[in-house]
């Protein structure tokens, strides 16, 4: 199959596509017989990214595959195309992912031992609901408190292929002090006494079948 074909029909597919597409993804568009090599696609894609340059969109790699996302400088004037206003998030809220994300995994108990308070239901219940976090084990202590951790669906969010992506945290704060202003592409600002930040019980959650490979034997 010529190149050109290869990279059109790549181009046209993750134009249309709602999510991401992985390169085993992009491979099944194509017939047994004329089915691209998986270096002839990341060659393709490749290119595409390259013909993106000095333009208002990006083709990027993410972790759930590739796809073209607008250029951050456009993100304001694109959004008048919808009317839905963004969703805004609280101080508590945004201060609590910042720990989950950068001390993972991480109890309830230990994020109020951060903060000074326990993250609420409600704040819980949206990382949960957005799929930005996800019980990822329970932890061997007494009452077996649920352990954190963030989600692929996370790192799409925000534009990244891995945690190793996230920006240093700045000198000379100790995590203890993680600021929530993550400067992560996209990530959303605070919104005053937009959430409770008061104490409540834990969510009741099954554990996942599979852990991530770096978790701790503690929680294991």
């Amino acid at each position: 199959m010529p190149e050109s074909t290869i990279r059109d029909t790549i181009q046209a597919a993750l134009m249309a596509a709602d999510d991401p597409l992985s390169v085993d993804a992009l491979l099944k568009l194509f017939d047994n017989r004329d089915r691209p090599s998986r270096k002839e696609v990341s060659e393709a894609l490749e290119k595409l990214e390259q013909e993106c340059e000095g333009r208002s969109f990006s083709l990027v790699r993410i972790a759930s595959g590739w796809r073209y996302q607008i250029d951050q400088d456009y993100a304001a004037v694109i959004g008048r195309l919808w009317e839905q206003r963004p969703p805004r998030y609280s101080q508590a809220l945004l201060e609590t992912l910042a720990l989950i994300v950068y001390r993972q995994p991480m109890t309830r108990g230990e994020i109020e031992q951060v903060r000074g308070v326990a993250p609420s239901t409600n704040i819980m219940q949206t990382l949960t609901e957005r799929n930005w976090v996800r019980v990822v084990g329970y932890k061997q202590v007494p009452g077996r408190p649920a352990l954190y951790g963030t989600t692929r669906e996370f790192l799409d969010y925000f534009g990244l292929k891995s945690l190793k992506e996230l920006p240093p945290l700045p000198e000379p704060r100790a995590q203890e002090e993680v600021d929530p202003q993550l400067k992560i592409q996209g990530m959303p600002q605070p919104e005053s006494d937009a959430e409770s930040d008061a104490t409540d019980t834990v969510v009741s959650e099954s554990p996942e079948e599979d852990l991530p490979p770096d978790l701790p034997e503690e929680a294991a």
